[in-house]
C-alpha cells in the first residue's frame, strides 16, 4: 500500500509541474479512469481550457513539442500535419475524455507549418522551429557579469523628430584606461535581454575581445508612427551617420571606445540585418564586421522608382571594389515572400555575390521562418566567428 501510494503522489506531483517531457512520459503510461480525468485536467490548465478547443499552440522544451486539443464528438483521433503533409503525429486520446494529446522530439533545427487535422477539418496552426539553446547562451556561476544600462530616451537630429530607447552594455572586464571594442544592435529592445549574456560568456573565455554593447530601438516620430522601415530599409548613408555622430559620441561620456573598424561590429534581424550592412557598406572604415539575421535584402524601401530597395546589393557587391569586411548571414529556407521579395533567395544571392567578390563571409541557411530562433541558436558561434583573429589596428 505504501508503495502504490508514494506512486500515486509522484504522478500527482509530476501532473502538476506539467511540462513536454512529463506529459510524454504520463501519456506513456497509458492512464485510465480517475487518473486519465486528472492527467486531462492539468493538460486544460497547462494548455489553457478555452484555446484547448480551438486548437492550441504547442508547447516547446528545446527539441521536445507537445500538442494537445479537446475534440468533443470526433470521429477519429485527431492529428497534428504539416502542411506539406511529411509531418503527421496522431493524438492520444485521455482515457474516456475528449482531450488527445502527443509528445515528439524533433531534430535540431525542424520548421514546420502545422495544423490540428480533425475528422475533415483543420484547427489552429502555425509555424514551428526548434533548437537547443547553446551553451554560452546561459548564465553560469564564476563568469564575470556585465551591467545592463538603459539610456535616457534619445531625441535624433539625423532623424528629426523621433525618439528611441536605448540601453548600453559595459563588460565586467572593461577598464578606463583601455579603450573597449563595441557591437551595435538594431532592434535593440529584444536583443539587450539574451546577447548581454553570451557577451559575459566568451568575453570570460577569450573568444571575444572586451566589447560594449549597444541595444537600439528604432526611432517613434511624435505623431507615434514607427520610423523603423526608412531607418533601417533606405540605402544610405543616414543610419551610420546617426551612429557615428550622435550615439557613438554620447556613449564616450561614459566609456571609452576604440576606433578602428576591425574593433566595431553591427548586428541586426530583419530589416535590422540589412541596415547593419549598409552601415559597414556606407563606412567601411568604421564598421568592418556584419551580423544578419534573415536580413531583408529585398526591395522594401523601392522609393519613386519602385526598384531602390535592397535587393540591389548583390548587383552592387558584384560590381564595387571589395571592401574590408567581414559579414556573417543566417537565412532560413521558409522565410518571406512577398510583394518586396523573396527572403530566402535574397539571402542566396547576397551569399553568391560575397562569393564572387572574394568577401569575408558565411552563410548558415536553415529552414527555418521570420524569426530569431535559429539566429539565437547560434549567436555565441556567430560572434565566435565574426571576431575570431582580432586584431586592433593602430
Amino acid at each position: 500500500m505504501l508503495v502504490v501510494l508514494i506512486s500515486c503522489a509522484a504522478i500527482a506531483n509530476q501532473a502538476e509541474a506539467l511540462t513536454p517531457k512529463s506529459l510524454q512520459a504520463a501519456l506513456a503510461a497509458k492512464p485510465s479512469g480517475a487518473r486519465a480525468g486528472r492527467l486531462a485536467e492539468q493538460i486544460r490548465s497547462y494548455f489553457g481550457k478555452e484555446d484547448l478547443l480551438k486548437g492550441p499552440a504547442p508547447k516547446v522544451d528545446e527539441l521536445t513539442v507537445a500538442w494537445a486539443l479537446e475534440a468533443p464528438g470526433a470521429k477519429a483521433a485527431p492529428r497534428v500535419v504539416s502542411d506539406d503533409g511529411k509531418f503527421s503525429l496522431p493524438l492520444m486520446r485521455v482515457g474516456k475524455t475528449e482531450v488527445y494529446a502527443a509528445v515528439a522530439m524533433l531534430s535540431w533545427g525542424a520548421a514546420i507549418r502545422w495544423a490540428y487535422q480533425v475528422d475533415d477539418k483543420k484547427l489552429g496552426g502555425g509555424n514551428l522551429e526548434v533548437y537547443t539553446t547553446h551553451p554560452d547562451s546561459v548564465e553560469r556561476p564564476g563568469v564575470p557579469k556585465g551591467q545592463l544600462i538603459q539610456q535616457p530616451k534619445w531625441e535624433s537630429n539625423i532623424f528629426p523628430d523621433t525618439t528611441r530607447d536605448w540601453w548600453i552594455y559595459i563588460p565586467a572586464q572593461y577598464k578606463p584606461e583601455t579603450p573597449a571594442c563595441v557591437m551595435v544592435f538594431q532592434d535593440g529592445a529584444s536583443a539587450k535581454n539574451y546577447a548581454p549574456t553570451v557577451f559575459d560568456n566568451l568575453i570570460a573565455k577569450g573568444d571575444m575581445p572586451v566589447t560594449v554593447g549597444i541595444f537600439i530601438a528604432p526611432g517613434v516620430l511624435k505623431n507615434g508612427r514607427p520610423n523603423r522601415s526608412f531607418e533601417y530599409d533606405t540605402l544610405s548613408d543616414q543610419y551610420a551617420r546617426f551612429l557615428l555622430e550622435e550615439i557613438l559620441p554620447e556613449v564616450e561620456k561614459t566609456v571609452k571606445l576604440r576606433h578602428d573598424a576591425a574593433s566595431r561590429a553591427i548586428a541586426g534581424i530583419s530589416s535590422g540585418g540589412i541596415c547593419a550592412f549598409t552601415v559597414a557598406w556606407e563606412r567601411p572604415n568604421e564598421f568592418s564586421k556584419v551580423l544578419s539575421w534573415v536580413g531583408s535584402f529585398t526591395n522594401i524601401a523601392s522609393g519613386k522608382t519602385l526598384r531602390e530597395g535592397g535587393h540591389n546589393y548583390p548587383a552592387l557587391i558584384r560590381k564595387t571594389p571589395k571592401k574590408p569586411i567581414r559579414i556573417f548571414l543566417q537565412a532560413g529556407e521558409n522565410d518571406l515572400d512577398n510583394q518586396h521579395g523573396n527572403w530566402p533567395l535574397a539571402n542566396l544571392q547576397m551569399a553568391k555575390a560575397l562569393a564572387f567578390a572574394g568577401y569575408d563571409y558565411r552563410l548558415e541557411y536553415g529552414h527555418g521562418f521570420h524569426s530569431d530562433k535559429h539566429g539565437r541558436a547560434i549567436l555565441p558561434d556567430s560572434l565566435r566567428w565574426l571576431w575570431r583573429d582580432y586584431k586592433p589596428q593602430p
